[in-house]
């Protein structure tokens, strides 16, 4: 789901708006996608796939292994906002921000809602995977992250526990059902990862000072929990404000790191 000005930003930055809402009422016109109008926002449509658009566009080579979200009624979209365009906000910094230094950051660089197995039944679901490829001459530097956004809907502690599921995953391993005695195949993590994702907490919502103390409560479980301080060994963890992100960009020092410290841009180690 996303506006029809975020999806001329993200597709179409430097033509006409209509180059992108021309299309999307002809898709609407044979069902394949239609709109819902967000809530006080003078009108704004936001647009999603159909059951029948989702069913066509399943195949595409981008889109391929991934199980496809269809939305059923104007109702069922509703229930989706305003949370699915805060992602794609997200997103869009990133997106303009690799435009503006030369990496590589498009489209299909960013999948929303990625479910894991985390153990004895449970999944995780991050709000979005981030595939980012930095590039600094002839020099690359590929990097992925698990991007949370908080729109300070939950409380505080419901937030830092999904450092404990981040925890997790990074230590879950699946066995092998048709073998009598378990055998270890490693994390399951790389299945889909050659390392294991940064994790980016994007907050937004609330004050300057609730969204402040929000950050603390992530370091604290960072220090308290002995799975996330293992993982923040090894991986590197933070939280920004999305106000900060749209207005200096991510490369800007605005990611606090949970392990404490100065802000710094997302791409530190």
């Amino acid at each position: 789901m996303a506006t029809t000005s975020q999806l001329h930003d993200l597709l179409r930055p430097n033509t006409a708006r209509q180059t992108v809402s021309t299309p999307l009422n002809k898709l609407r016109q044979k069902g394949l996608v239609d709109y819902t109008v967000l809530p006080q926002s003078n009108r704004t449509r936001a647009w999603y796939l159909t059951g029948e658009g989702a069913r066509l566009t399943r195949d595409f080579p981008a889109l391929r292994g991934r199980p496809p979200y269809p939305i059923n009624s104007a109702t069922a979209a509703s229930l989706k906002t305003p949370h699915t365009p805060t992602v794609v906000r997200t997103h869009l910094a990133y997106a303009a921000d690799a435009r503006r230094l030369g990496h590589e950051h498009g489209p299909w660089d960013w999948t929303p809602e990625v479910s894991h197995p985390i153990g004895e039944g449970e999944r995780l679901v991050a709000d979005a995977v981030m595939h980012y490829t930095v590039v600094d001459g002839q020099h690359r530097r590929k990097l992925r992250a698990f991007v949370e956004v908080d729109r300070t809907t939950m409380s505080s502690e419901r937030l830092a526990v999904k450092l404990i599921d981040y925890a997790r995953l990074a230590q879950y391993e699946a066995q092998p059902v048709s073998r009598r005695r378990p055998t270890s195949t490693g994390p399951a993590w790389l299945k889909w990862y050659p390392a294991f994702p940064r994790l980016l907490f994007v907050l937004t919502g609330a004050s300057r000072s609730r969204l402040g103390n929000r950050i603390r409560d992530l370091q604290a479980m960072v220090a308290q929990h002995p799975l996330v301080a293992a993982l923040a060994r090894e991986v590197p963890l933070g939280a920004a404000v999305l106000e900060d992100i749209e207005q200096h960009g991510p490369s800007r020092p605005v990611c606090v790191p949970l392990v404490g410290g100065e802000p710094h841009p997302w791409t530190d180690p």
